[in-house]
Formats: structure tokens, sequence, C-alpha cells
């Protein structure tokens, strides 16, 4: 025991002789500090505090005491992780993202944050230094040639469109080309950012330079067999990767500038293999109400009002099953709302067959086989129904080979895909994307202000939005009101996404924006229904001051036409329409109208986007067959205390 006590004492006693050689001083944490904002005081890196304070790896506590090494006034740390391994230093700046930082470098993500642990808590700040580690670099980092950039000029572009897009001076886009000087040629090769290589030339798109560009390292494909692609209006990383088939990591690296966000105009390179299918943005136009088609057509209803089941009920009355049952109840309000919309088709003079069966369905079994058999519903027009998915695909599978347009009318699942399946409500991610596609083509900068509960979330945003930079949350998961003020950018609309149930968390990203507001213009995103701003803790009147926005496939309608509609249906059924009695009529009448015209119901959904009381229907062809709805509302708290619809 005396022996180990010795060893021990020894250890301490020259770790305390090296200390004392290099002048250590100490500092005692007040609340709210960072490691960064330490290190920056003392002008050392935050890697030399963390090499003698390991412990301050997993967060800061005040009145704690740091030891801190007498700054050397160099730049240049040695790392001890690999032999000969040298590491410089950079400033964070604004606008930047690790991932560009990481590139222009050379370096790894696992390297970065290995060598800046407090980058996993803090996340990426302006003005911190980080340890860049890197066996590639030496002391005069200036001798990297910085990277060539071009810009093919479109049609209609000017140069200050193009200096925009590139964040430069229009003097400097002259000055990196002369030649455009005095006009801007159509399909003329631009120079952006860098120094042109002796072997190159500033010329026209049409004389391609043979180089190679690489994917994830490994697979090299020459640039002759890429074909350019000019991104579209509110097309995403995501949209851009399930159109060409490429990942989202194998675009930004044939395509750096990606990593900066999608922007509209922007020409990237595609592996010219790519089958190339963008979506047409379909106008919204309101179908004739006439009936173009005196043939009669014939609609299917498929509903689960489960007669058998109620009346073999031994135990309740019909009274006490319509208070219990709350799936019973839903179907009785689409039929209502059904009813109504066929109602309306008879006073048009629209001319119909219309049958209404019963599809007594679970979520795991329906009548819809034998249905289908014995009503011979193999030459209907159109069938609306059944609710559950997997009943909806079943049905669509045997009429597949009749071609029998199957609308779902509830679900929001995506399973099986057929061909004549037509996915009546937006899915949960095309409802979320809708916001960030808005929010781009705004030109906005995009942040994510995301409880760590959310994971989830976290997930998505990363894997689908890669340009949205996530606000530093404290050790304790709170928000860091300098963090979030300090991603701000000046003469852009900051779109803060927020996602948590955490009152404290909302009030107090809430009462940041609030007071960054007289220097930058703000407003607040959730991409989901938060009860928790419903409460009496948080105040409305804070949430009209930011706009709240969110994404919906419903929307608030206060037109004459939808208050005639809650009139009429108030008046026959003795309530008011809930979200499923409109949606019952907005289906049925939307489907009814399709089906009027001159042409089939799939040529109407291929060219036509329409919008009824509460609910739009912009169809497209999802590349495993089946169409999907991507008609989407934008909503936001307007300061009249209404709720309104971005425009």
């Amino acid at each position: 025991m005396k022996y180990i006590f010795a060893i021990c004492m020894t250890a301490l006693c020259f770790n305390f002789t090296v200390f004392a050689q290099s002048k250590i001083t100490t500092h005692k944490v007040e609340k709210g500090e960072t490691i960064s904002q330490i290190a920056q005081k003392y002008k050392v890196t935050p890697y030399d505090i963390y090499q003698l304070n390991p412990d301050a790896q997993t967060g800061l506590k005040p009145n704690s005491v740091l030891l801190i090494p007498k700054s050397s006034g160099k730049q240049l740390a040695v790392l001890p992780s690999k032999k000969g391994s040298v590491a410089v230093t950079h400033q964070v700046l604004p606008k930047e993202t690790l991932y560009g930082i990481e590139k222009k470098y050379g370096v790894s993500d696992e390297d970065l944050k290995q060598a800046n642990p407090f980058l996993e808590n803090e996340g990426l700040q302006i003005g911190q230094t980080l340890t860049i580690p890197s066996n590639k670099f030496q002391k005069n980092t200036a001798e990297i040639p910085e990277k060539v950039v071009y810009h093919y000029v479109l049609p209609k572009e000017t140069k200050y469109s193009i200096a925009r897009q590139y964040a430069i001076t229009i003097e400097e886009l002259e000055r990196k080309n002369p030649e455009v000087v005095a006009n801007l040629p159509e399909g003329f090769k631009l120079l952006i950012k860098g120094k042109v290589p002796k072997t190159d030339k500033i010329s026209k798109a049409s004389e391609p330079k043979k180089e190679t560009v690489v994917i994830n390292s490994v697979k090299s494909i020459p640039a002759n067999n890429y074909v350019n692609y000019v991104v579209k209006s509110k097309e995403t990383m995501y949209s851009l990767s399930k159109m060409t088939g490429v990942t989202q990591e194998e675009l930004i690296a044939i395509n750096p500038d990606l990593a900066q966000g999608v922007i509209e105009g922007m020409v990237l390179k595609i592996p010219a293999t790519t089958v190339l299918t963008p979506e047409n943005k379909k106008e919204y136009t309101e179908l004739s109400k006439g009936s173009a088609n005196l043939n009669r057509k014939k609609l299917t209803l498929l509903l689960p009002f489960n007669v058998s089941k109620i009346e073999g009920d031994t135990v309740n009355s019909m009274v006490t099953r319509l208070k219990k049952d709350k799936f019973l109840n839903m179907t009785l309000d689409f039929y209502a709302g059904a009813l109504m919309a066929i109602d309306s088709a008879k006073t048009l003079g629209l001319n119909f067959e219309i049958n209404i069966l019963d599809s007594e369905e679970t979520k795991n079994s329906s009548a819809v086989a034998s249905l289908i058999k014995n009503n011979n519903l193999e030459v209907s027009d159109a069938i609306i129904g059944p609710f559950y998915q997997s009943n909806v695909e079943k049905t669509a599978e045997i009429l597949m080979p009749n071609q029998v347009p199957v609308i779902s009318p509830l679900s929001k699942d995506l399973g099986v895909s057929f061909a004549n399946i037509f996915q009546s409500i937006p899915d949960p991610d095309a409802v979320k994307n809708a916001m960030f596609d808005y929010m781009r083509s705004k030109g906005g900068n995009i942040l994510a202000v995301v409880d760590r509960k959310k994971g989830s979330v976290i997930q998505y945003i990363k894997e689908n939005h890669k340009d949205v930079r996530f606000s530093a949350l404290n050790s304790n998961g709170s928000v860091s009101p300098e963090n979030l003020k300090g991603l701000f950018v000046k003469d852009k609309m900051n779109y803060v996404v927020m996602e948590t149930a955490n009152t404290g968390m909302i009030k107090a990203t809430i009462a940041t924006m609030l007071g960054a507001m007289s220097s930058y213009k703000v407003q607040l995103v959730i991409l989901e229904p938060n009860e928790t701003l419903d409460t009496d803790e948080i105040s409305y009147v804070n949430l009209t001051k930011l706009k709240l926005m969110y994404p919906s496939v419903t929307r608030e309608n206060v037109s004459p036409e939808a208050l005639i509609f809650q009139k009429e249906f108030r008046k026959k059924n003795k309530i008011d329409p809930s979200d499923f009695a409109t949606r019952g009529f907005d289906v049925t009448f939307d489907t009814m109208l399709r089906m009027s015209q001159d042409v089939k119901y799939q040529e109407t959904i291929d060219s036509t986007a329409t919008q009824q009381i509460d609910n739009k229907f912009e169809f497209y062809k999802k590349g495993d067959g089946g169409y999907i709805n991507k008609g989407i509302y934008i909503l936001y708290y307007d300061t009249d205390l209404t709720i309104k619809e971005a425009n």
C-alpha cells in the first residue's frame, strides 16, 4: 500500500513540475461562459484547454476552476494523436459551415470534432478558433490554391443576379471576366472564384473540358460523361437526389457549392446516364362545373360502416356506440360530407351512377374482395376508399388489370404502390419538405432550434436539408441566445425552425427572436402541430409578432363558397361540419368534377391541380408507381390575429 502511495505522489509531483514550467494560470468559470470564449480571452485554442482539463469536455460548471496554459502567440499546436501531424487554426466566419471548413482543409468530420470536442456540445459559432488537424498543411497556408468555380450564363441572366447568387460584387465579377464588362453572352463560361489554370481557358459551354470528378473518393467519372442541369424553383437536395438517383453526398462531391444550399439557377453536374424526370409545377385551375361528358360515369364509395358489427352488438345501444366509437363517427362525418358533394353534383347536372358500399373493414381485414366480385366494380370509373391503407392496396391490386383509379381518402401511409392508387393526403415528409421549399424560394437563412429529445426531427433535417444550420444548445439542453443570434444574417429573412414541447425552450427562442427584431428580419417556423403553443403560458400576441408559420394539409377558409357549404351542412345535419366532413365533401366533389371532364380521370391528374373548400389536390407520379398529393398550404399567424396563407 505504501509503495502504491509513493508512486502516486511521484506522479503528482511530476505533473505539478510540468505545469509550473509551463506557467499555467487559472480561470474561474462564470455562468454562461463557453470554452471558445475562454480560449479567445487567453489567446489559446480550445484544444489547449481541453488537454489540461479533460473533464471540461462534458460541459462547464459555474465557479469551477480551469487550468489555462500561457499563450505562446503562435497559431500552430502539436497534436499528440499522430506522430508528425501538425495543426493550423481557423477562426469561424459568418455563414461558414462545418462541411465547408472540412472541405477547405481536407479533414474528416470525425478528426475535426476530435480536435475540437466542444463542437459536440456548442456547435459551430462565429468567432470560434478551431484546431485543424492535418499532415497536409504546414505553417504557410497561403500556398493552398483556391478552388476554381465556373458559371455558365443562362438565358435572361444578368451580372447582378449572378453576382448575388455567388455572394460577390459586380465589380469582382467583371474583374475576373474582363470580356463581359460591356455585355453578358448567353452560354459564356464565367470565372467566379479562384484563378484560371494555365491549361484552361475561359470559353463557351460548348467546349467541355476533360477533367475527372471523384465521387466518394472511389468512383471516378470523366467530366464529358456529365450533363449540366439548371436548378429550378423550389427544388431541394432531397428532390434533386430523388430525381437523379444520386445520393446527396455524391451530388455535393460533384458540386461542392451545394454544401451552401440549393439555389434556383445553379448549374449542376449530373451523370449523363441519369434519366431526369423533373416535376413540372402544376397550375391551380378550376375545373368546369358543367358536364363536358354526357356519358354516365360510375363512382363507388367503399366506407367502413361495419353494420354487421353494430347489429351484433348486444351490449351497447346505437347512442352509446356513437359516443364511444370515434372511428364510426369519423366514417359518418366523411359520409355526410360525401352526400353533400353528390347533391352538389346533381345540382350542376353531372351524370353519375353512385354506389355506396360497406367495406366492413378493420386495419387487418375487409370485405373488398367479395364486394368487387359481387358488385362488378371492375367497370367502375373510380373508387373512393377504403379508409385503411392496407385495404386500399388490396382494392387497387384486384382492380389493377382494369386500370380503375382507387383514391385513398384518409391514410397518410405510403405502403406498397400500385399504378392505380391516388394518395389524396400528403405524407408527413412531403408536408415538411414543402415548408423548406417555401423558405428557400424566398432566399431565407434557415436555422433550427431542436430539442435533443426530437431525434427523428434532427435526423430528418440532417439527411434531407443539409444547408440548415442548427443553433447550439447549452449543456443542460436549453437555448443559447448568444449562439442563436450569432447565426442571424442581415438583409435576409431569418427563418427559425423550432421543434420542442419544452415551455422554457419555446419562451427562450421567442424572447431571443423578439429582441433581435430591431436589427434582423426574423420569422418563427414549426414543422408539426405543437400543443404547447396553445397553452396560456405562451403569448399568442408574441406568436403573431413573429408571424408563426407552418405547413398544413388544410387551410382556414372564410371565402363565400366555404360559408355557403358550412351553412348548407348545418341546415341538413344540425351541426357544423367537422374536418372529416369537409374532407368527405372535398375528395368526393373533386373526384366527380375530374370524372365529368372530356378526358379520363388520370389525365386530369397529370395536367391539373385543384382546390376545394379546405383541401388542395396536386398529384404527382411516384417513381415506384401510383400518385401522391403535394397540395400543401403554408400558413402564418398575422398581426390582425387571423391565420393567412403565405404567398
